[in-house]
């Protein structure tokens, strides 16, 4: 019985060291999760029979995350793990060293493939942009502060020019917007104060410009007749120094054949916001849906895991969310290899969502979680198991001299 239950204890120090061994080898492995082995021990009718391997539990305890700077390394910061499909099969992990395959799939070193939150590769598939004009959805959005103590311009003795700055109150390059070409033309505001209307309500005339050129065309009472080139656009405010509530704040501007070979350009300027205040002259914001031609320059990963694509035009475009997984057990889950889990009858089903929500941690973007190892530990728990695979090894020996010395007495 003795050599038997000192062999127990040599295999089980053996398996313990096998494992710790492991441990300090993975302890640069990017998302690696040390384990640790349970004993349990052996008796039969109250006759102690050594010790055996009850089980090894994996730690899942969450390494320290270290800044890389690429935009491709993604950490998460809390529970949860990456969902990746590798030969039709799905398998989880915390390693978030990413890179791009040439037909925009984002894969790990062993050319497993990231996954959206129905389980399908996450894909770039558009790798250029064409240009749109201004104005083909939304058209301009801008918003101002005019002064309400600006001098008013009597229209009937001073005609605008744009160069004569006393026939218009302000002028301002409010942004830059494009032709169905995607060439960006410098777009120019000017505003003058004419007084008050009927109603009581200041009266601001809007006149634009592109590159200089004065906007064609323009329908000033809305009767769908053009009143000719130059002309203004009117805003109206109340005593409050807003537009009017009901009053429509979008304004039209034609500026017809430009002449470089693109489609005549037209679109909506948008206002709303716009205000009269008794303040200094403002350009509090402007945006416009046209653009440049554009090619993919690279991506960006939010926190709750939106991957958008970068393009060389300044457009950045949603392609789809990083999956990600938890489960009720994670201890349960299978180590594959290659920094992969699989998910198990102990471990559950994955219980899927998006980054940030629920029990699901938040990505952080150039960053990677390092390993969990404690290499101190690890050292101090090599020594312990080194000292019961002797005093075992010892042990054996002992018995094996006595029984030795049992034999030479006959």
């Amino acid at each position: 019985m003795g050599f038997s239950q000192s062999l127990s204890g040599v295999n089980a120090a053996s398996s313990q060291l096998d494992t710790i061994g492991n441990n300090i080898a993975n302890s640069q492995t990017v998302g690696f999760k040390s384990s640790s082995v349970q004993f349990a021990d052996i008796f039969a009718n109250s006759q102690g029979l050594g010790t055996r391997v009850a089980g090894k539990l994996q730690d899942f305890g969450t390494g320290s995350l270290e800044t890389t700077g690429r935009g491709l390394d993604l950490a998460i910061a809390g529970d949860g793990f990456f969902q990746f499909t590798q030969n039709e099969q799905l398998a989880y992990s915390r390693n978030g060293q990413l890179s791009m395959s040439a037909d925009g799939y984002f894969e790990n070193a062993q050319g497993a493939r990231l996954t959206d939150q129905q389980g399908e590769p996450l894909q770039v598939t558009q790798f250029s942009q064409g240009a749109q004009a201004t104005g083909t959805d939304t058209g301009v959005q801008t918003e101002f502060n005019l002064d309400a103590e600006a001098e008013t311009i009597d229209r009937g003795t001073v005609g605008f020019s744009q160069s004569d700055s006393d026939s218009y109150s302000y002028v301002t390059n409010a942004g830059t917007v494009y032709d169905s070409l995607g060439v960006g033309h410098d777009m120019s505001l000017y505003y003058t104060k004419v007084g008050t209307n009927a109603a009581g309500e200041t009266e601001w005339e809007v006149r634009t410009a592109l590159d200089g050129e004065m906007a064609q065309d323009i329908d000033v009472d809305g009767d769908g007749t053009n009143d000719g080139p130059g002309q203004p656009q009117i805003i109206t405010f109340n005593e409050n120094g807003q537009i009017p509530a009901g009053d429509d704040t979008t304004r039209n501007f034609n500026f017809g054949d430009l002449g470089n070979g693109s489609a005549p350009l037209a679109f909506d300027i948008d206002f709303d916001g716009t205000t009269q205040y008794g303040s200094e002259f403002e350009l509090r914001s402007f945006a416009q849906d046209g653009n440049a031609s554009g090619t993919f320059v690279g991506v960006e990963i939010t926190e709750n895991g939106e991957v958008l694509a970068n393009y060389s035009n300044g457009n950045s475009e949603a392609v789809g969310t990083v999956g990600m997984a938890n489960f009720r057990n994670p201890e349960g889950l299978e180590p594959q290899g290659d920094n992969l889990w699989a998910a198990t009858q102990e471990s559950g089903a994955a219980l899927l969502g998006q980054a940030g929500t629920g029990q699901l941690g938040s990505l952080e973007s150039g960053t990677l979680e390092a390993s969990n190892v404690d290499l101190t530990q690890e050292l101090v728990d090599m020594i312990i198991a080194q000292r019961n695979f002797q005093a075992n090894n010892n042990a054996i020996q002992t018995q094996s001299d006595i029984l030795e010395t049992v034999t030479n007495l006959r």
